[in-house]
């Protein structure tokens, strides 16, 4: 077996890692500059998209997240960060997944594009309304953690890998004042996980390792002119 996965520092590509560790699974990671579309023009030639993560296993190769996520817990389990068809929460769990991907990451990459990356687009007011609607969509997460310690089927699992990455991806953005004091307990109930902490040293090792390190900002260059 040979898993490797190309990871950015605590980008999308965590939710992977963070489950491979929780499984105690081997993996090579291959950490990249924040976007290495931009400071690794080679990685096109390995993800054409150019986007974090990509994850292989032989012949097979992934770019979403959480999906991921879900087929690590289905082909190399059993384990109980699954949750199968047979229990009664398999579609809150596979709900979850798409939910912590489409709902709650989706809009803070809008925010962090244009607040962050591209400042000066002149898409401010757009990265404001798409923190509004992050903060709005956390209503999900406050209804669920205010009634579990976990999301679903009574114990820990990938469904809360993938829900609290989003969360982990809100605080490096400063948007955790968003959080409703039920969220902020969920959050700091998965970053006790050791999974959690050999996942955020897996990366800093590799990162050392391999001489790898993000711009001091997230700004992107500007395109050259054109004639």
């Amino acid at each position: 077996m040979t898993l490797k996965l190309w990871h950015c520092m605590s980008a999308r590509s965590f939710r992977p890692l963070w489950t491979m560790e929780e499984m105690g699974l081997d993996y090579e990671l291959a950490m990249l500059p924040f976007p290495p579309r931009v400071f690794r023009k080679e990685y096109l030639g390995v993800n054409p998209l150019g986007t974090i993560p990509f994850f292989e296993d032989g012949a097979t190769k992934m770019t979403e997240s959480s999906a991921i996520c879900h087929y690590l817990v289905t082909k190399y389990g059993p384990t109980p960060l699954n949750v199968g068809p047979e229990e009664p929460d398999y579609g809150a769990f596979l709900n979850a997944l798409h939910f912590s991907e489409a709902t709650l990451t989706f809009p803070q990459t809008i925010y962090l594009r244009y607040t962050l990356q591209e400042p000066d687009a002149g898409l401010g007011r757009a990265a404001e309304d798409y923190a509004r609607w992050f903060g709005g969509r956390l209503r999900g997460v406050t209804a669920v953690a205010e009634k579990n310690e976990y999301w679903c089927a009574g114990r820990f699992t990938a469904a809360d890998i993938c829900v609290g990455y989003a969360l982990m991806l809100a605080e490096r953005l400063k948007l955790d004042h968003l959080f409703s004091a039920p969220v902020r307990a969920y959050w700091a109930r998965l970053q006790q996980r050791e999974g959690f902490r050999r996942a955020l040293a897996s990366q800093e090792k590799a990162a050392q390792e391999q001489g790898v390190v993000n711009p001091p900002d997230m700004k992107i260059p500007p395109k050259p002119a054109t004639a």
